[in-house]
């Protein structure tokens, strides 16, 4: 090994994994200075100081400056959320506290701190000298060689994971210099870079490993035989190109600093002393100055709520001698544990399986406890493990007595598993997920993060037992000793941290969203899940063939127009033949020396000329047939013949649901043929598909919020809201003047200006120059002034609380509000703006789910809910029951909540999903 040891820290990375490990610390020192992102990333350097001596080190910055990557990519880091105020506070204290330690910061407008660290590393690299790149960053993994390791932070242990080349095939499945292609590949969401949609993390090693380059892969995309991954790269390979460009680190930085500068001989003991002594780190001031200093506490009442935080207190850990886990092998036992837990006012439960699809995974184990430090396990379905229906019988009393709380981590997912195997649990529930979202919707959610920063322990990881990737067990596979303390240890910590969980609901005025709204939630949708819906295969089939032909003749046209065949998936074919031999101009080539065949290339060039259209239409019904049409079909679960996809609560930061496997939001409505996919969507026999939607829910809760009497006039009369905005906007004298072009533009800035827009961002969207689009603005203010006092009002209750919420209370913490930099604080403001309305209508249709639910069970009819997308809920009515049922549903969801303004819903009953919307 060589004398000389070089480590190069990323620093914004380190950083922000410092701010996040910390951010429910909330510390801070009595300067009022956030504080945890400094001691994170303290930490994380003393640590690796202690374990390594180097004789050279630097910590490489990102600046503010766009990079060269910008200049390629306007989209790059376009989505990226601004940077958290903690560490806008904390990185120049960060650096500071680096500077102390004796160790340079490097940073160069133009560059990221990647493209210095490959720099500097790539020129030690070819002198001999070892180097350490320390950097959560997987991307990093593409610089690694003879001497050049990675030094990766493991979240489990606080220590680190050395990376050489061995280390970059076992995580990505090739060596280091196949990394890009990988990449590319694969995409980064996080930076916005696109890959190939249909190849994923598994499947791209295969291909680079098969084919040596992407360049290759794409080039034979014609005979792959994965469609997927053929169609994908013929699609999108020039996309995966750029991805490549962007993702590359640079090792030929100009003007960088050569490693023999970075000579490291230690800190300057008393100026860092004195800088963790103003931070108030006890521990690290004692270190290197030798006294005591006081302790950072976290903001506000948080301190007595979670007590006294222990700067750098080693995480625990399971204790077999401390706790009281067993395991319930017999019947009786299991009747014993009723028997005791009867009297109980709460209990705490988690279920282990085979699958973690709720609707076709079976029941591994049961995990009980109603005391902290103590819990049971009760195994079936395995090797030593009890009759399942045997058990299920024998814990009925407890899951359906409704008056007693039943608490879980992911109750919606147990509570399905338990369904399934007969057990319908009753009563109220208390979700330790949900509660955590409800409190800070920004937080990790998992049960071990919440763990470590709440509790201070480190949960038994799963991957302990089952092992991860293509070695992977099922809990079905393994031996009930080896289960039953992980089991424990989840119903143990879960119920600890409900103990935590509920005060803060308390404390935040949250119980009654919560009991209300999201609790009963889960009921709801682990129902509607568990229904699904029917999809009518054989249309799609149909559909697809259709597709298929109207393929083959726009191929036939492209051909005729071209006069030649090629390949039209490929970049390098049509860019030759739309800007050599027909002529079109073309934009930039790409790095490799093709030309650009972009949707945003041929989208400018299709109004005055007519191939790049029929190439934009050829794409069109390609992504169409390949993400839907015959996508879906795959989706469709055989035991039930129907699709069952997943309703999340605790992702959307307004109270909005998503949906997963599939996505359900993104089921195209906007083009003809994309509607046609809603037709699949079919009521089973006997049953009629029912839509029911909010007609213009936000600007009604707008209305009532702001109290402003000339849009509470127009709902309540029933005009055209749009209409009479144009009415007052323009200044005309009745809604019959109004022209469809005044309403188009009415209609933007009803839903433009209360979401903050900008005199630039309307005219952009009207098309229209900057002066009009302000004099839209000021006119729209002057006829419904308490939109624009609410505005102002909504902004300065974020500025003095740090939060917003919605009318029934949920919260949404704004923590930008006060920011600086005018553009972060714009849009924290924007998002302050927003919340309250987006939310409320989305806590009113969950209000109108949970009415409707119950109806239904307490009526007993045959009629259910089955899906909701954005503000419509999607119905499946038995035909016996159409006189009563659909009348009700209506009458439910308008009366959800009472406004000032009334709700409307908009309904229609069909054999499918296009027809009833």
């Amino acid at each position: 090994m060589s004398k000389k040891l070089l480590y190069l820290l990323d620093g914004m990375a380190l950083a922000y994994r410092a701010h996040f490990a910390f951010i429910n610390s909330r510390l801070k020192n009595s300067e009022g200075i956030p504080t945890g992102p400094v001691l994170g990333f303290a930490n994380t350097l003393q640590k690796m100081l202690d374990e390594k001596e180097p004789t050279h080190i630097a910590v490489a910055w990102d600046t503010h400056a766009p990079t060269f990557r910008h200049e390629k990519d306007e989209e790059y880091k376009a989505h990226r959320p601004p940077q958290p105020e903690e560490l806008k506070i904390g990185i120049p204290l960060i650096k500071e506290m680096v500077e102390s330690w004796g160790i340079q910061n490097l940073e160069q407008d133009g560059y990221e701190a990647d493209d210095i660290i490959g720099t500097i590393a790539n020129g030690a690299n070819a002198d001999d000298v070892d180097v350490m790149m320390v950097t959560p960053d997987k991307d990093f993994m593409q610089l690694v060689h003879d001497h050049i390791h990675m030094m990766k932070p493991d979240n489990n242990n606080g220590g680190f994971d050395i990376i050489d080349r061995e280390g970059v095939q076992d995580y990505f499945g090739v060596y280091p210099d196949q990394v890009i292609d990988v990449l590319a590949m694969i995409g980064d969401t996080a930076d916005n870079i696109p890959g190939v949609p249909g190849i994923g993390k598994k499947g791209a090693p295969k291909l680079i490993k098969k084919y040596g380059s992407l360049e290759a892969a794409i080039e034979d995309a014609p005979n792959i035989k994965g469609k997927r991954a053929r169609e994908g790269l013929s699609e999108f390979g020039e996309q995966a190109l750029h991805a490549k460009e962007m993702v590359t680190i640079k090792t030929d930085v100009p003007d960088t600093a050569e490693w023999e500068e970075l000579e490291w001989s230690g800190p300057d003991k008393k100026k860092l002393g004195l800088f963790f002594k103003r931070m108030e780190f006890r521990t690290l001031t004692k270190k290197f100055l030798g006294e005591e200093g006081p302790v950072a506490k976290k903001e506000g009442d948080q301190v007595d709520l979670f007590g006294s935080f222990k700067e750098e207190a080693p995480k625990q850990e399971l204790d077999e001698e401390k706790v009281n886990y067993a395991l319930l092998d017999t019947l009786d036992k299991v009747k014993g544990l009723v028997d005791e837990y009867k009297d109980e006012d709460h209990f705490c439960f988690d279920t282990e399986t085979d699958s973690v699809d709720p609707v076709t995974g079976s029941l591994v184990g049961i995990s009980l406890t109603a005391t902290p430090g103590t819990a049971y396990y009760i195994p079936v379905n395995v090797e030593d493990g009890l009759d399942e229906k045997e058990v299920i019988e024998a814990l009925r009393p407890l899951f359906e007595d409704d008056h007693i709380l039943k608490i879980a981590h992911n109750y919606k997912f147990d509570s399905m598993i338990l369904k399934r195997a007969g057990l319908k649990v009753k009563g109220n529930a208390f979700d330790t997920m949900i509660a955590a979202y409800l409190i800070d919707a920004n937080q990790r959610l998992k049960m071990d993060e919440l763990s470590k920063s709440l509790l201070n322990y480190k949960p038994v990881p799963i991957e302990g037992l089952i092992g991860k990737g293509r070695n992977q067990k099922s809990m079905a596979d393994l031996k009930v000793e080896d289960v039953y303390l992980y089991a424990c240890e989840d119903s143990d910590i879960t119920l600890r941290l409900y103990e935590i969980l509920n005060e803060r609901l308390k404390d935040d005025e949250l119980l009654e969203i919560a009991y209300k709204v999201d609790f009963p939630l889960m009921d709801v949708l682990a129902d509607m899940e568990l229904k699904g819906i029917k999809l009518d295969t054989e249309m799609l089939n149909a559909f697809s063939e259709e597709l298929e032909k109207d393929l083959k003749e726009l191929e036939t046209e492209i051909y005729e127009k071209a006069e030649e065949e090629f390949n039209i998936n490929s970049p390098q074919q049509l860019g030759t033949i739309l800007f050599d031999k027909m002529g079109l101009p073309a934009g930039k080539k790409t790095k490799t020396g093709q030309y650009s065949t972009a949707e945003s290339v041929l989208t400018k060039l299709a109004p005055k000329y007519e191939m790049p259209g029929l190439i934009l239409d050829y794409r069109q019904l390609i992504k169409l047939k390949s993400t839907y049409v015959d996508a879906l079909p795959e989706l469709v679960v055989e035991e039930t013949g129907r699709i069952h996809t997943q309703f999340n609560q605790s992702i959307a930061a307004t109270g909005r649901l998503s949906s997963s496997n599939p996505n359900l939001q993104n089921i195209p409505i906007r083009t003809k043929r994309g509607r046609e996919i809603r037709k699949a969507f079919v009521a089973e026999e006997g049953f009629k598909l029912m839509s029911a939607d909010y007609s213009q829910v936000e600007l009604r809760v707008i209305a009532h919020i702001s109290e402003d009497d000339a849009m509470i006039e127009a709902f309540k009369n029933d005009e055209d809201i749009h209409a009479r905005t144009a009415k007052e906007v323009f200044d005309l004298d009745s809604l019959d003047d109004v022209t469809p072009d005044q309403r188009r533009k009415a209609k933007e800035v009803n839903f433009g200006i209360p979401y903050g827009v900008s005199a630039y961002g309307l005219a952009s969207r009207l098309g229209i120059d900057n002066e009009e689009g302000k004099q839209m603005i000021d006119q729209y203010f002057e006829r419904f002034p308490n939109i624009l006092e609410y505005i102002n009002e909504t902004k300065e209750f974020a500025k003095e609380h740090g939060f917003v919420k919605t009318m029934l209370g949920r919260r949404r913490y704004i923590p930008d509000i006060k920011a600086s930099n005018w553009n972060v604080r714009g849009f924290a403001e924007r998002t302050a703006i927003n919340m309250p309305i987006q939310g409320t209508a989305a806590d009113i249709i969950k209000l109108a789910m949970i009415e409707i639910h119950h109806w239904l069970i307490d009526q007993n009819k045959k009629s259910r809910m089955l899906l909701q997308v954005h503000d419509e809920l999607i119905f499946e009515i038995h035909e016996s029951e159409m006189n009563e049922v659909p009348a009700k549903i209506t009458e439910l969801m308008e009366n959800a909540v009472e406004l000032d303004v009334p709700l409307k819903v908009e309904a229609g009953i069909a054999d499918n999903w296009l027809e009833a919307h």
